[in-house]
């Protein structure tokens, strides 16, 4: 019945899933921006969030009732949620700071159910939800099917790209090392079986990469990890080669995602303890060992662990891709200071997504680059202002000398992934500007010369790179910095660096972003972001080892607020630039990298 018609508005579609609440007999659903195996980014299958609602960011949710429709987003989405989701139709909460929880116990009504898939939540999220459905006197319901899909009659089919795999030279161990050693940490924890869905995680243990998901290089399924080092991987066969001598699946059986759960109830006999990451897998997990009388043991995933911390050949990919992301960077930044004015002048001004477009094309020109690792934030002026802006057609914004420019973009390379940001001027800024810009780039300068005992954790240092905004009664609303992968997700657990509380140490090997900013709505977006790897020094203290090799604009900069010590980082930074890049740079982006690397008085 739903096949030949359409719901093209928001409107629409709101009503169709009200209709399908009362068929349903609940009083309200939840949707969140997660699919099976709760990544931050989604096929095209698993948008419902941007279906239902009309949002297209990375991160959010929704709840939906018969007369109300709320949109729960973080500091990064709170304009692009006002522009795509209709205040006539909805209202907004900030994930952190309004959470859904205290919504639902101070809106939901005694009796009333809440449905939400348990396949799309995980246990941490559903615990907070049902806390706040109790103190209402209301109920969360696991569905046995997903609503949105009923009423979603376009729906795309789930992806279906090759696996590849993925080789010992670049991966460092075998997937049978790795597996014996996560099992090892299994026995040691008591448990028997590890339950894994984090795409990246499963690539990363069976050396294996796929592309169901744009921009990651993983495939989509699901695995249980025996605490003998044995797997049930459980994936569409159609993805794997008809020659599976190449993959590594010694002690690996492989079985349909369909069964995934039913396997896992049949796995866990009664006292069974299965281990089962709280944030990161969803509670349908949960539920069914539960259900087969198994012992859920909620901890953080052994693998998201492990592999947080590369191993020699991961680290050397990753400083040799960054390298030649370094090579694109500068050559892009030595085009686009040359085109903006010039172009402008012509009356035929650069665009928002043709720069988009030349940094993608430098990036082609690199050895082992496949495709970015996340859609550029190709910002002008207060377009800047939004985190996660992605420009549009009709959006396409150009930038202009009197204006300033953020670009915020990353690649995935065969050895490695990269991401970095960087704000250029074209004319002399306003004093108000320099000012937010230097104190972005002290913070920055404060955490990459950071040094701090092990045990440190993101959340203990977050404040070293607000300190001098903070001066200035200044902040942002975003992370300080995010781990990354190996050929992997560009924004990788379970390190972070932030002000929320994240209980995960800091250790030598790890990779992360540092990236401060400042954003005045509607005028401009700063940020400056490099990755860096942690390091131990001799002492036994901790460090971050440069990885990114690209030009910090210095005509912003206000030298006389800067220190020596500052000064001086700035000065090495040049010198490794110039050392690093030189050699490999055509004359004009040459040129451009020393002038950029003259500071002013």
């Amino acid at each position: 019945m739903l096949e030949n018609q359409k719901f093209e508005t928001t409107t629409d579609r709101l009503n169709l899933i009200r209709t399908e609440l009362k068929n349903k007999g609940l009083d309200g659903v939840i949707i969140p921006r997660f699919d099976e195996h709760q990544g931050e980014y989604c096929a095209p299958h698993d948008e419902r969030l941007a279906w239902a609602t009309g949002f297209t960011g990375s991160a959010g949710l929704a709840i939906i009732t018969a007369d109300q429709a709320v949109m729960f987003v973080d500091g990064r989405y709170t304009v692009q949620v006002r522009n795509q989701c209709s205040s006539d139709l909805f209202s907004y909460q900030h994930i952190f700071d309004e959470p859904l929880e205290n919504w639902i116990s101070a809106n939901m009504k005694a009796g009333q159910q809440i449905g939400v898939d348990p396949m799309l939540i995980p246990s941490a999220w559903w615990d907070r939800f049902a806390g706040g459905a109790e103190d209402a006197g209301a109920a969360l319901v696991a569905t046995n099917s997903n609503l949105i899909d009923a009423v979603w009659a376009d729906q795309p089919e789930k992806p279906l790209s090759p696996i590849t795999p993925y080789s010992l030279e670049k991966a460092g161990k075998t997937s049978l090392e790795k597996r014996c050693e996560i099992a090892k940490q299994l026995k040691d924890a008591g448990a028997k079986v590890l339950v894994e869905t984090q795409p990246d995680n499963i690539a990363w243990l069976l050396n294996v990469r796929g592309d169901d998901v744009e921009f990651n290089p993983i495939p989509h399924s699901f695995l249980l990890l025996k605490d003998d080092g044995s797997a049930n991987w459980f994936v569409v066969s159609r993805k794997l080669s008809n020659d599976l001598s190449e993959y590594e699946l010694e002690n690996v059986e492989t079985a349909d995602p369909s069964s995934f759960i039913s396997s896992l109830e049949k796995m866990t006999d009664k006292g069974t303890q299965v281990l089962i990451d709280p944030m990161f897998s969803p509670v349908a997990t949960r539920l069914a060992v539960q259900a087969a009388g198994g012992v859920p043991l909620m901890k953080p995933g052994a693998v998201t662990l492990t592999k947080a911390k590369k191993n020699e050949s991961e680290l050397k990919g990753l400083r040799d891709c960054h390298i030649r992301d370094g090579i694109a960077w500068t050559e892009f930044s030595a085009w686009l200071k040359r085109e903006v004015p010039q172009r402008a002048e012509a009356e035929d001004p650069v665009h928002e997504l043709e720069a988009e477009e030349r940094i993608l094309m430098e990036r082609q020109r690199q050895k082992d680059f496949v495709y970015p690792s996340f859609r550029s934030i190709s910002a002008a002026a207060g377009n800047a202002a939004m985190c996660h802006y992605a420009a549009t057609e009709a959006s396409n914004t150009a930038i202009l000398p009197e204006n300033t420019y953020l670009l915020d973009s990353g690649g995935q390379y065969q050895d490695g992934t990269t991401d970095a940001t960087r704000t250029f001027a074209f004319t002399e800024t306003s004093e108000e500007f320099k000012r937010a810009y230097t104190a972005v780039f002290k913070g920055f300068v404060a955490l990459a010369s950071l040094r701090f005992p092990k045990g440190t954790q993101g959340h203990h240092i977050d404040g070293f790179a607000r300190r001098p905004l903070w001066d200035l009664g200044l902040d942002y609303d975003h992370g300080t910095g995010h781990g990354i992968g190996h050929f992997l997700s560009v924004h990788e657990q379970p390190q972070r660096i932030g002000k929320p509380y994240n209980p995960v140490d800091l250790v030598a090997g790890m990779v992360m972003s540092i990236e401060p900013g400042y954003y005045v709505a509607d005028q401009y977006g700063i940020r400056i972001e490099n990755l860096f790897e942690i390091v131990e020094e001799d002492d036994g203290f901790l460090a971050f080892r440069n990885l990114s090799y690209i030009p910090i604009e210095p005509q912003m900069l206000n030298m006389v607020d800067l220190t020596r010590a500052e000064i001086k980082w700035l000065g090495d930074y040049n010198a490794d630039l110039k050392r690093v890049l030189g050699p490999e740079l055509s004359p004009d982006a040459y040129d451009y990298l020393m002038r950029c690397t003259e500071l002013p008085e």
